[in-house]
């Protein structure tokens, strides 16, 4: 197994759960570092089977949370009502993905030029709705109504284009829709353990012929690395974003996309 590829995968897999969790897009993050690094995987499989280390780190951080409301949802109507708003949510996404699966790994995640403008132009909405005065209806992701969650779905899907950002796009179209920031980052979180499953296991099925063993080191590697950032990251997210707000995260895109632009014209 080349030395190169374990370095990049242990760069890749940084990336991947830092980036993972903030509204920065971590697809296009790491595919980009990777298009640079000259690192190669079989149906760009890295960038979707890594994500399974950052979905341990928010099941590891929320797993008394998860315990408590599953024991609750035979005598909670309030946990009941939760787990069908999670599941209305992750509906769009789980048929859009499926059908479009092909389309999404051999056009989307082929086009690095288009992931930088997404990044740029993402960033400037984020400026903008980080600036907007909101007046929140919905502070706690438990009391978020059914309808709520299943238009936060819909705003999930324009994460299928690299450089939107799966958790940018669910907080944008939460806080657009009544919430505050840190349950809209929350109920990210959340919809982020069904939908990166579901990715995770459309991928390697789809591409379960093509993964060597050499592979699955490199996947490993980069799954550790991605694991322990992700958990950082979860574990500070959201006091960051009540305090702070996604000012800093929009520049970043911004930043991001305009040296990838640039890296793209003189390099290739």
């Amino acid at each position: 197994m080349p030395e190169q590829s374990i370095v990049s995968a242990l760069v890749l897999g940084l990336i991947e759960g830092l980036t993972e969790f903030i509204p920065v897009s971590s697809t296009a993050h790491v595919l980009l570092a990777g298009q640079f690094l000259g690192f190669k995987s079989p149906g760009n499989t890295f960038a979707v089977l890594i994500q399974l280390g950052a979905i341990m780190a928010v099941l590891l951080v929320y797993f008394h949370r998860l315990l408590n409301i599953a024991r609750d949802i035979p005598n909670s109507a309030r946990a009941r009502r939760f787990v069908v708003t999670v599941l209305l949510a992750f509906l769009p996404a789980a048929v859009i993905g499926v059908f479009a699966h092909g389309f999404i790994k051999s056009v989307l995640f082929e086009t690095p030029a288009l992931m930088c403008v997404v990044l740029i132009l993402g960033g400037f909405v984020l400026l903008a709705v980080d600036r907007m005065k909101f007046q929140p209806k919905y502070t706690d992701v438990m009391d978020y109504p059914p309808s709520l969650a299943f238009k936060i779905g819909l705003f999930q899907c324009l994460a299928m284009v690299p450089g939107t950002s799966r958790s940018g796009a669910t907080i944008v179209g939460s806080l657009l829709m009544g919430t505050d920031k840190r349950s809209a980052a929350e109920f990210s979180f959340f919809l982020a353990m069904p939908t990166m499953l579901g990715a995770f296991t459309l991928d390697l099925y789809k591409n379960r012929a093509a993964i060597s063993v050499d592979d699955a080191a490199v996947i490993a590697v980069g799954f550790i690395a991605a694991f322990i950032t992700a958990l950082l990251v979860v574990r500070s997210l959201l006091d960051f974003v009540s305090n702070r707000g996604y000012a800093l995260f929009a520049w970043w895109r911004i930043a991001v996309g305009s040296v990838g632009l640039i890296g793209l014209l003189f390099l290739g």
